[in-house]
């Protein structure tokens, strides 16, 4: 015999529309197999508590006390309750509150939904509720009156929020948004919040005054330096965290060759991590003696314009000073690099949005302003290694060119730490992975932990070996497995942990 369940949902409402409901709704109270939230709002959830399960079903509480209202100010842009549990509604002539477990319903005065016009102006239906429209939302968060600190999210993210536009959409794009926001003003009653989103645009566009602006990167593009607000969040973390100072290692290496050998194992794996592979012995031919690998004469110069940046002036140790020097540097330096490949544009900023996976890199556009506020950190570091991270991250994080971006950004690093007689750092083929999910960390989860281990832990293994002679630094690697492609089964070693193993293979040649 099959028996009728009652399969209740989370929320449950009742209506006095609805007797035959009203009537099962109150039975189930009574049975003690519903809890009561508010005067026809139950829940059949027993034992969670009631702000957990209001603020996660805070649409369907909306929907039922107020439906037909628009979902306004910072709750239409945010699409969540606010940390103290406030959701906007824009409804009726009368301002209300409505006090539920972990959860505020602040219903503001004003017009309805939108509708009937041109798409860009309506505002969007979400079940029984509606979302402004974009404009919409940008003359509400303008609002200044009471409460504004609390119900909008204020002019400097307006100001901001377009900055971003104009950088995604383009300033055509940015126009039309202003030109629905001036059709909806009047109707809504934001005729003086147009007047001030007018003034951020013209000032965004450079038509008007940017000493109205207030955010930081609104004011850059105004200047005509526009720079990715989100970097700068990433910068921060990691320059707060290299405001330390950190051990000194000095340069290992002397006037003459082992100067030479360094710079040829630095040239050598910057470019095999990137993917420029050759054996040793075919990059000793292309950077001690000149010859191009036959069918690989582009990539053969890599390895040599690295080699001659690692080397030579003013890449070696005469890093820039300010951040239009920051720019030429980085643009002379990636044309040493790639000078062969012209179809890299090389020494030239990217012109189209790069991406490694699912990273995408700063946008074209402004490159130039985030490399130059990168740099004023890089400038107000003093130990000289948090210097060369902070200028290192700064360029891998911009990706500024089309090729060769860590190549150029590994430069920039080294520059500074031989200009403080420090040791270089050299990224070994079996450290790859050491090396790039620190970074992926940092930029990802702004995590500037295991960046600042693994790059120590890097130059102390640059440092612990004798480059004075090439075979027996060669040697020396090589135990250490640092070719090894397959880290799965080859650990990079330190020399120390080697040395022994060496010394002892020595002895036993002598002795034969």
């Amino acid at each position: 015999m099959r028996k009728n369940i009652d399969t209740l949902a989370t929320l449950v409402f009742s209506s006095a529309d609805d007797q035959a409901n009203a009537q099962r709704v109150s039975r189930l109270a009574r049975a003690g197999k519903l809890r009561s939230i508010h005067r026809g709002i139950y829940t059949s959830v027993l034992e969670t508590p009631l702000e957990q399960i209001v603020r996660t079903n805070w649409r369907q509480i909306a929907e039922y006390l107020y439906p037909g209202s628009v979902l306004g100010y910072r709750s239409a842009q945010e699409g969540k309750p606010d940390q103290e549990g406030r959701i906007f509604l824009v409804q009726g002539n009368r301002a209300r509150r409505t006090e539920l477990p972990g959860l505020t319903l602040v219903t503001i005065p004003g017009s309805g939904p939108v509708s009937g016009l041109e798409p860009t102006l309506n505002d969007t239906p979400y079940g029984k509720l509606f979302v402004s429209s974009e404009a919409r939302r940008l003359l509400e968060n303008l609002y200044t009156g009471r409460d504004a600190a609390i119900r909008t999210m204020g002019r400097a993210w307006v100001e901001s929020h377009l900055s971003r536009l104009c950088t995604l959409r383009g300033e055509h794009k940015v126009n039309d948004l202003r030109d629905a926001a001036r059709q909806l003003a009047v109707p809504l009653g934001l005729e003086a919040q147009f007047k001030t989103l007018n003034s951020i645009v013209s000032a965004l566009m450079q038509t008007g005054e940017a000493r109205r602006l207030s955010a930081v990167d609104a004011l850059a593009r105004a200047a005509g330096k526009p720079y990715d607000p989100d970097r700068m969040v990433i910068f921060d973390v990691l320059f707060t965290a290299l405001r330390q100072s950190f051990q000194h290692i000095p340069d290992p290496t002397g006037p003459g060759l082992s100067t030479t050998h360094f710079a040829f194992f630095e040239s050598y794996f910057s470019n095999y991590i990137e993917g420029t592979t050759f054996t040793v012995e075919e990059a000793s031919e292309i950077i001690f003696e000149g010859k191009m690998i036959e069918k690989r004469s582009e990539d053969s110069h890599d390895v040599l314009g690295t080699y001659q940046a690692i080397t030579q002036q003013p890449f070696r140790s005469t890093p820039p000073s300010n951040e239009d020097e920051f720019l030429e540097w980085l643009k002379l330096t990636n044309h040493r690099v790639l000078s062969s490949r012209q179809e890299k544009n090389p020494g030239q900023w990217k012109e189209k949005l790069n991406q490694a996976g699912s990273t995408l890199f700063v946008h074209p556009e402004l490159v130039q302003g985030t490399l130059r506020e990168g740099f004023k950190r890089v400038a107000l570091l003093e130990d000289p290694f948090a210097r060369a991270l902070m200028a290192m991250f700064v360029v891998t994080e911009v990706h500024p060119f089309e090729d060769g971006n860590g190549r150029t950004a590994r430069l920039a690093m080294n520059a500074y730490l031989t200009q403080a007689a420090a040791c270089r750092i050299i990224i070994p083929t079996a450290y790859r992975e050491d090396y790039l999910l620190p970074l992926k960390a940092l930029s990802r989860n702004a995590d500037p932990v295991p960046f600042l281990r693994s790059m120590t832990r890097a130059q102390a293994w640059s440092a612990a070996f004798d480059y004075s002679s090439f075979q027996n630094t060669l040697k020396r690697m090589a135990a250490c497995n640092a070719f090894a492609d397959d880290i799965t089964q080859h650990k990079l070693l330190h020399p120390n942990e080697i040395r022994g193993l060496i010394d002892k293979e020595a002895r036993n040649n002598q002795s034969q």
